[in-house]
This record gives structure tokens, sequence and C-alpha cells, in this order.
């Protein structure tokens, strides 16, 4: 299926759809967790970088090869202009994934691998479940130089872009997942 054809296919809500280089579509429900760690991520993203801070979720940003991503939070430059109807990942300044249970091998390995091959400065794993967050820095061909493990509940993580600028993650605000069975 072509990147076109997806765009322009209408899918199911609640769920989050992913293309790969091999064709493959893979759709994903979205869990609570998901949508609730996005948006407190957001917040974080007014608080540090003002109201009008380019930043999208879950909106498709064009790789080469076909290999575009629709990340859970990615930072922009703010000179930052779209191609069409989609921005490039040399505009790209900090790119979220949050885990769900399907997709963590793909957010800790395959994801790592292909930000650091495209030169996205910081990478940043949101994992709910283990309530910590993997932050990637000095990208390669291969993934990453740096990578330093935060646990949720620890503070503000000030986070410099590569703009000057610095987003601010509040690791004691993000959300926890409700245990299985707790209806709260």
């Amino acid at each position: 299926m072509s990147v076109d054809a997806i765009v322009h296919t209408e899918f199911p809500k609640g769920y989050t759809v992913l293309c790969g280089a091999d064709g493959k579509v893979i759709m994903t429900p979205q869990s609570f967790e998901l949508s609730s760690t996005i948006k407190s991520m957001q917040y974080d993203t007014i608080v540090s970088l003002g109201r009008h801070a380019k930043t999208a979720s879950d909106v498709s940003i064009d790789f080469p090869a076909d290999e575009n991503s629709a990340p859970g939070l990615a930072i922009l430059r703010e000179d930052a202009r779209r191609e069409g109807r989609r921005y490039s990942f040399e505009d790209v300044l900090l790119i979220s994934e949050v885990v769900s249970t399907s997709s963590a091998r793909r957010d800790y390995d395959d994801c790592t691998a292909k930000y650091g091959r495209y030169g996205i400065p910081v990478y940043l794993v949101v994992d709910p479940y283990a309530q910590e967050v993997v932050l990637h820095t000095q990208p390669t061909g291969t993934g990453y130089i740096a990578a330093h493990t935060h646990k949720y509940g620890t503070g503000k993580l000030p986070i410099p872009l590569a703009d000057g600028r610095t987003f601010t993650l509040d690791l004691d605000e993000l959300p926890r997942p409700t245990p299985e069975g707790d209806a709260g």
C-alpha cells in the first residue's frame, strides 16, 4: 500500500496507523496510557516553549525511503516549513515515542536506530509500564551514542534542544497506568 493511499484512507477511530519501509501497514489501538502520556508531554511543551511552539502529535513526518513516522510527540524548529502537507525529518529537534504493550521492541530498538540514522538530535522513549524515560542524544548512523534512563517521580528533566531552547519534561506528572481491575 502506498503512502498516498494510506493518507487518503479512513481508519477506525482509536487506532494509530504506522507505515513500514517494507510496505506493511500496522494498526494498533491507542491506549489510555498512551493518550494521557502524550497529553502530559504536550502540556510540558506549552510550559517550556510557549503556546505557539511548533509541535506535532501523531502527525506524519517525511523521512527518506518511505520511512515516514507519526511519533507521539515531535518538537520542530521554529522556522520549519511544511513541504506540501508534511514537515521533513530535517525540521525535527526532538521525537518522543510512548511505549505500548505491543510497541516496546519497535520503540526501544527500531525507532532508536531509525531516528539516530536520520540525525534526530533528541529521541525520548517514554515507558509508562516501566515508569521510565530513556533520553537518547548524539545521533549516529546506527543509533545514538548517549542514552540516559530517568525514573518517573524524579522531578523535572531539562532537555536542551539544538536551537538553544530547553524543553523541560516533568517526570513527577507523567501518568502511571492504572492496575488491571482497578475501577478508578
